[in-house]
């Protein structure tokens, strides 16, 4: 899907996690089967989905004025980098490049620390992108291209973060899954406002030149003309090659040591740090410009959505009239009838209404070393997600509990996912699920799971809180597919 469909996506998405007086389950199902209807069961997952959200993100607008600001505050404004060049390059063109009175000094003009700065800058780039690659994380964003980006989003209007918990989570959302290509986009505006500040710089120099005569000499406290020499020749070398312009020998530049000497006619040396500034900022800075419209225009057409999450698969299994299959797995708990429709209300609400599942008898406390794990967890070859359940009042032990879940994992096949239930029913009845006890007994159940990788989801199940038991079972379910051993 290209960059619009997938921001129609996210901010439908926002406003189906979150309770909206604007959107009810009654229009997610009519999303979903007019969706289904319009691009057939052959379309593309993506294909579906986008058009699911844009039928959505038209319902969603008549209703809610907040959409149309929510997606315009998300839409990147082009001419905000037309500005941000514009003015750079009447910034460059002001800059006075020579200096008091006609004089270059070759050792410090302002073109050396425009040079400078750029050198800093590939630096940095290169410094933060080995440490992405160490870290295997996403291109984040530096300070000033941050600014940038809340510029050209306008995301610095409260009212939108204010605005209620779709738009909240909503700008949350896209600013995570777009940060490549907010990254991209960024840099590319710096890069060419760099370019326009360079270029504005040059002009502006050989423009004064026209009407006034430069001299070009050096002077310092600590070099002499040998040390002199080897640093231009270090800093001008390359563009020397490349015009044919020579460097004078280390004679030669004593004879032009301020005051001392009145100086040289600067224009060589100008023309040396011209060809300078084309081989150390514009071609760099061109190149780095490119290569952050590429992978701008390829986001911009392709832009990438993690379609495997909960939430995707959930619609796309109704488009393909396919079911996911879950085997809960008790653990020295009984669940009661009010308890099991519960369950089996949440698991529908989270994963789509035509999920499969299947409850197995109960394991007693201690037997998980006597119990065929395989009869636990495959009772049939379908089975997508596997959730041992425990009670909440039950104090977690490893050797018991632990066990439990590891013989569970041990015949998982591949691809099947692992989740932990834990009902909280009899111990919120007795203690209160708002109780320091409680959120004590959370506490430990998490610590226990964690150390067998398996994710916790907390739920009531005789009065289920379907939205938030379902973010946390998303979530959960999201964060690893378990592979079996």
């Amino acid at each position: 899907m290209n960059e619009s469909a997938a921001r129609a996506t996210l901010l439908v998405r926002a406003y189906e996690r979150a309770p909206s007086p604007h959107w009810s389950d009654a229009d997610r199902d009519w999303a979903t089967q007019a969706a289904a209807h319009i691009v057939g069961e052959g379309a593309g997952d993506d294909a579906f989905i986008a058009r699911r959200a844009a039928l959505a993100v038209e319902r969603l607008s008549e209703r809610d004025p907040a959409v149309a600001r929510l997606l315009a505050a998300v839409t990147w404004r082009p001419w905000i980098g037309h500005a941000l060049a514009a003015a750079a390059l009447a910034l460059g063109l002001a800059v006075d490049a020579i200096g008091a009175q006609g004089r270059v000094n070759l050792l410090a003009p302002p073109l050396l620390g425009l040079l400078a700065w750029n050198v800093f800058v590939y630096l940095l780039i290169a410094t933060r992108g080995f440490a992405r690659l160490a870290r295997r994380s996403r291109r984040a964003l530096s300070p000033l291209a941050a600014a940038v980006a809340r510029f050209a989003h306008a995301l610095a209007d409260p009212a939108l973060r204010l605005g209620g918990s779709a738009g909240g989570t909503f700008l949350s959302d896209w600013a995570h899954a777009s940060r490549r290509l907010t990254a991209a986009r960024a840099g590319r505006v710096l890069h060419v406002a760099a370019i326009a500040f360079a270029l504005g710089t040059l002009a502006s120099l050989y423009l004064r030149g026209i009407a006034f005569e430069y001299r070009a000499g050096w002077e310092s406290t600590f070099l002499d003309a040998p040390q002199v020499h080897a640093l231009l020749a270090a800093v001008l070398g390359p563009a020397s090659r490349l015009t044919g312009i020579a460097l004078p020998d280390a004679a030669a530049l004593a004879a032009l040591r301020f005051p001392e000497s009145a100086g040289a006619i600067a224009a060589p040396w100008l023309h040396l740090y011209a060809a300078t500034i084309a081989l150390a900022v514009l071609l760099p800075r061109l190149a780095l410009a490119l290569a952050d419209r590429w992978i701008e225009a390829r986001w911009t057409r392709r832009f990438r959505l993690p379609l495997d999450e909960t939430y995707y698969r959930r619609l796309t299994r109704t488009l393909r009239a396919t079911s996911e299959r879950v085997r809960v797995l008790p653990y020295s708990v009984q669940l009661s009838p009010q308890a099991a429709l519960g369950l089996n209300a949440l698991l529908a609400k989270t994963l789509g209404a035509k999920t499969v599942v299947e409850i197995a008898p109960a394991t007693p406390f201690g037997d998980e070393d006597r119990v065929d794990a395989k009869q636990l967890a495959q009772p049939a070859p379908d089975v997508t997600v596997a959730a041992p359940l425990f009670a909440l009042a039950a104090t977690p032990e490893p050797e018991n509990h632990g066990a439990f879940v590891a013989r569970v994992r041990e015949v998982l096949a591949p691809g099947t996912r692992l989740v932990a239930l834990i009902d909280e029913s009899s111990f919120a009845r007795q203690f209160g699920a708002a109780s320091a006890r409680a959120i004590e007994r959370r506490d430990g159940w998490r610590r226990m799971l964690d150390a067998h990788g398996c994710p916790a989801v907390f739920a009531d199940l005789e009065r289920p809180d379907a939205t938030a038991a379902g973010l946390q079972l998303s979530a959960a379910l999201d964060a690893r597919t378990t592979e079996a051993a």
